[in-house]
């Protein structure tokens, strides 16, 4: 190992020695000093918001000609700040988990058995982009009982900076050790390659960016994972579709913001309504300036859209391009999905119960929305207060991840001098 990867190493096993003494606090701490900090961090980035829209100017200007999709996550506005702000006071509203008593029963033998909600201690969160993440992480992990190490993109540094120093202004506050929520203090991806090997700190690793940072994550961690890859959202059009609810729902779902993990990527198509509904809908699409690559039935509805690739079915554009296929009912849609989707959020606009029920069952991904947009994926929009993503995994936590997912259970036996025979 070289110089600045031993430098590296050192610092973050420090981070990682105060996050573990934070999390032993924080596994004792109140509900009322979780949510004193909770409410006095919302105040504090209220009151610097001018100092963070200073800071996140300056990422924006080294960000340079970067992609307008990541241009988009990455800029901070005074709605954005305040939507920041409102999102840490709704935590501080939800119901503490931990000790929360979740099943208890009695043996035969005397014994009283509860499991019972306990923090997981040490969480790790490693994004990109997004600096309000920087926020919404911080205080779920607060929330739950746990300490958090956050490890933002280099793109986003300087905004980072800045709201974790008004969640520090929120911990001291509430009396909850600073130590609670750090944020590296370093650009260099090395910190990264430390961070996913420190499994004497960190108890949980949450990944949340591109396909690049997932595949580094996932080949390089040797702590459990909180999977979040990309979101290659399905919208289908069944043949029992209303045109108007379809028309709505998938322009919401595709354009709303393209720049989202729940933005819909392909649209499926039921043969049965190619005449009626497919022309409206890639007009819809196109009208709005979406690009749509399509299939040879697709193309033959509207000469503006291109040939799609094999690769296009496979990929999360997070702009607006759509890819656009025509299938033969609810199951060739649900073979597709299985085949190209990355098991995330996707949807079916239909008025047939039983072909919704077919997709319910079918589709195999976190999500699954019956006429409704797919940008609904979003721990907020289930009344969770925040996520820190949505898990595409099946262990432990699926879907947006909030407080409740961030916590585990220990269970508590109560004797009176049982002996086992």
């Amino acid at each position: 190992m070289d110089t600045i990867d031993q430098d590296i190493r050192t610092l973050m096993v420090g981070i990682g020695r105060k996050a573990r003494a934070a999390a032993a606090r924080l596994a004792l701490a109140s509900t009322e000093s979780k949510n004193r900090a909770l409410n006095e961090a919302a105040a504090a980035i209220r009151r610097d918001a001018a100092v963070i829209l200073a800071a996140n100017r300056r990422d924006l200007d080294a960000a340079g000609g970067v992609a307008k999709p990541l241009l988009d996550r990455l800029t901070l506005t005074e709605a954005r700040i305040e939507a920041m702000a409102t999102g840490l006071d709704e935590i501080a509203l939800l119901p503490d988990p931990i000790r929360t008593e979740l099943a208890r029963w009695q043996r035969p033998n005397g014994l009283d058995i509860a499991r019972v909600r306990v923090p997981l201690g040490v969480i790790g969160i490693i994004y990109e982009s997004r600096p309000n993440v920087t926020a919404d992480a911080g205080a779920l992990c607060l929330k739950a009982g746990n300490a958090a190490i956050l490890r933002g993109g280099s793109e986003s540094f300087h905004s980072s900076a800045a709201i974790a120093a008004c969640l520090a202004k929120g911990l001291a506050a509430g009396g909850l050790p600073e130590d609670s929520i750090q944020m590296v203090p370093t650009p260099d991806r090395a910190a990264v390659s430390a961070m996913l090997k420190m499994v004497e700190f960190i108890d949980v690793i949450v990944p949340r960016g591109g396909r690049s940072l997932i595949e580094l994550v996932i080949a390089e961690s040797r702590i459990p994972l909180f999977q979040h890859l990309e979101g290659v959202c399905h919208t289908y059009v069944d043949g029992g579709a209303d045109l108007a609810m379809a028309r709505r729902v998938l322009l919401n779902a595709k354009m709303r913001r393209t720049g989202i993990c729940g933005a819909t990527e392909t649209l499926l198509v039921d043969s049965r309504v190619v005449a009626s509904h497919l022309p409206v809908l890639i007009k819809d699409l196109l009208d709005a300036g979406c690009e749509v690559r399509g299939d040879e039935l697709s193309r033959a509805v509207d000469s503006r859209v291109v040939p799609a690739s094999d690769e296009d079915w496979r990929t999360e554009y997070l702009d607006a391009i759509i890819s656009c296929k025509v299938v033969d009912g609810v199951i060739e849609a649900i073979r597709h999905i299985e085949t190209y989707g990355s098991h995330h959020t996707d949807a079916i606009i239909t008025e047939d119960p039983v072909a919704a029920a077919a997709f319910f069952a079918g589709v195999n991904s976190a999500i699954v929305l019956h006429n409704a947009s797919t940008q609904f994926a979003d721990g907020g929009e289930f009344g969770m207060g925040a996520e820190i993503g949505i898990s595409t995994g099946k262990l432990h936590a699926r879907g947006p991840v909030g407080v409740e997912q961030l916590t585990s259970f220990k269970y508590l036996v109560r004797g009176s001098g049982q002996v086992r025979p």
